[in-house]
């Protein structure tokens, strides 16, 4: 029985554990079908090698740190021998120093939030120049990005939450420019699940105590799977002229007041 993304070419960055968003991206686009190719960055690329066995299909997995030019070219020039084209690029990619986060907004320092700016933010057009013409070749495709509502201020959140008010900004621009190459750039604004990435936002706990009752459709921070589908959906056909969007994926909650 063909799948979703039967056919589809697809790189996921950003899995570093099975419980992350990322991960349930790759493990349910394989079972719809698609062929990925997994990233890691850094020291973290034995976490993703590791974490890879554990899909339906072991993929393979490329070194890709955003910031570092040369693994950007080398990715593209794996994946042009490899497939010659890319029908999707999963970007989940964010990270903040410490002093980003955690309530020391005013304190954080310009070079600490240059760095989360840089990884969380500019990486997706770092992403989306790289691989427009691998998107191209296949005639266009889909950009999708992991996002956390960046319209208020969260506890705990400081820099990161610029980072993906920027992130938001980014994904505009870029389906400007890329939609008459019929490439699509979306993002899925999830609810909080309870990652490796979240436990690392000091004040996390708030989140997972208030989530649940506010949202309408009521919310689970141990299941990303429904983040997951929204991804999976955008990057199939069901979407043809869907750009700029931002998918909320959580519960009903942005929308309710107190």
């Amino acid at each position: 029985m063909s799948g979703l993304l039967q056919g589809k070419r697809l790189l996921v960055t950003g899995v570093l554990t099975d419980d992350s968003l990322a991960y349930a991206v790759a493990d349910l686009a394989q079972r719809e079908g698609a062929e990925i190719v997994l990233t890691g960055a850094g020291r973290g690329i034995n976490l993703t090698r590791r974490v890879a066995r554990h899909l339906p299909s072991p993929p393979d997995v490329l070194a890709l740190d955003v910031t570092v030019p040369d693994e950007v070219d080398a990715v593209v020039a794996d994946l042009t021998e490899r497939w010659g084209k890319v029908d999707g690029v999963l970007h989940a990619i964010a990270f903040a120093p410490a002093s980003c986060l955690g309530g020391g907004f005013l304190e954080a320092p310009w070079d600490d939030v240059k760095v989360a700016v840089e990884i969380s933010s500019y990486s997706l057009k770092v992403l989306a120049a790289a691989f427009r013409p691998l998107l191209q070749a296949a005639g266009g495709g889909a950009i999708v990005g992991l996002d956390f509502d960046a319209t208020v201020a969260w506890p705990g959140y400081d820099w990161m939450g610029v980072a993906k008010a920027a992130l938001e900004s980014t994904a505009r621009y870029l389906a400007r420019d890329l939609g008459t190459d019929a490439i699509r750039v979306n993002l899925v604004s999830a609810g909080p699940v309870r990652t490796l990435a979240a436990k690392s936002i000091p004040g996390f706990n708030r989140f997972e105590e208030v989530w649940n009752e506010r949202a309408p459709l009521g919310w689970d921070v141990g299941d990303p799977e429904p983040a997951a589908r929204a991804c999976v959906a955008l990057f199939s056909d069901w979407f043809p002229k869907t750009t700029g969007e931002i998918v909320h994926v959580d519960g009903g909650y942005h929308a309710m007041g107190v």
